[in-house]
């Protein structure tokens, strides 16, 4: 059963009402019509007018489609890959090889877990320094092979424990960065759900950066911006909304190039639908950066990303 957040209470209680009637469906079917019309408005209405403390809840939320879901959902023929070649695996960050459409692509992503054994597995999406190393193996591979790089981000931000910081965190987002600047490959980035400080930036620096509609992008969290500049937590919607996170904010901005819309509900009750919009978006995106010579495209990904360090 899909959780219901605070703001959604009118909702719930129509679709306790429709579970009820549904018993009895020949008996209830004109005010069960009525009832799926009302609740059809309600999610317009709501999810039309969410603010950002709403679209920080719902790109949060434990039924939301992580990256694996969508490399289910969206690819063909796929073939993960793993390791750094120097220290471990890290299963923050899956990888590997998979066909869309008539394409062959390399796809790399932040992986949360959908259950509490899969989120100790993957460490709730916070990579350490051997996932950014595995990054960039994948990315030099994709560029030998000659082939786009399709990354997921959906992640708090990377791994801030003193392991990580000793085998060079800092470093090893800093260099998948650099790679990604310089790739020759077209690439393309969507943040899925939480795109968190460096550890997002780390896999997002890319020709392309999408957002679906209720995802978030920022420096920090609102709960640590909150802890910083007030000392307590409790003004996280405050933060939220001076971040300017969500996915309209960071368009204006010129942050990310393009917003995948989501459906009223959002994607988590609508898991398979949102993954055929993204997989129609991510299919013409490749024709599109194809049409780009591989010098152009460089040149072009590097001027975009000295323009937002300028701006801002």
């Amino acid at each position: 059963m899909i959780k219901y957040f605070e703001f959604e209470s009118e909702i719930e209680k129509i679709e306790t009402i429709l579970d009820q009637l549904n018993n009895n469906r020949e008996l209830n079917i004109d005010k069960i019509k009525k009832l799926n019309k009302e609740k059809e408005e309600l999610y317009k209405k709501i999810y039309s007018n969410l603010d950002p403390w709403q679209k920080v809840q719902i790109s949060r939320h434990g039924e939301r489609p992580h990256t694996l879901d969508y490399i289910e959902n969206i690819f063909t023929d796929i073939v993960f890959l793993h390791g750094d070649k120097k220290y471990a695996d890290d299963n923050a960050i899956v990888g590997g090889l998979a066909k869309i459409s008539n394409n062959s692509v390399f796809f790399i992503g932040t992986e949360k877990g959908n259950t509490m054994e899969t989120r100790i597995k993957h460490n709730f999406g916070m990579a350490k320094p051997e996932g950014y190393r595995k990054v960039q193996r994948l990315i030099k591979l994709a560029e030998k092979f000659k082939l786009p790089l399709i990354s997921f981000v959906d992640t708090a931000g990377a791994f801030p424990g003193k392991d990580a910081e000793e085998r060079g965190q800092s470093e090893s987002i800093a260099s998948s960065i650099m790679q990604f600047l310089k790739a020759k490959i077209p690439t393309i980035s969507i943040i899925i759900g939480e795109g968190g400080s460096g550890g997002a930036i780390g896999i997002a620096t890319s020709d392309r950066v999408l957002m679906l509609e209720h995802s978030i992008y920022s420096v920090i969290s609102p709960e640590g911006c909150a802890s910083i500049l007030w000392r307590n937590t409790k003004f996280s919607q405050v933060a939220a909304k001076t971040l300017k996170l969500t996915s309209y904010d960071c368009k204006k901005f010129k942050i990310i190039d393009d917003i995948i819309p989501e459906p009223y509900g959002g994607a988590h009750r609508h898991p398979l639908k949102q993954a055929e919009t993204l997989k129609n978006k991510i299919i013409n995106l490749i024709d599109e950066l194809k049409k780009i010579s591989i010098k152009e495209l460089v040149a072009i990904r590097k001027e975009k990303y000295l323009n937002i360090t300028s701006d801002i």
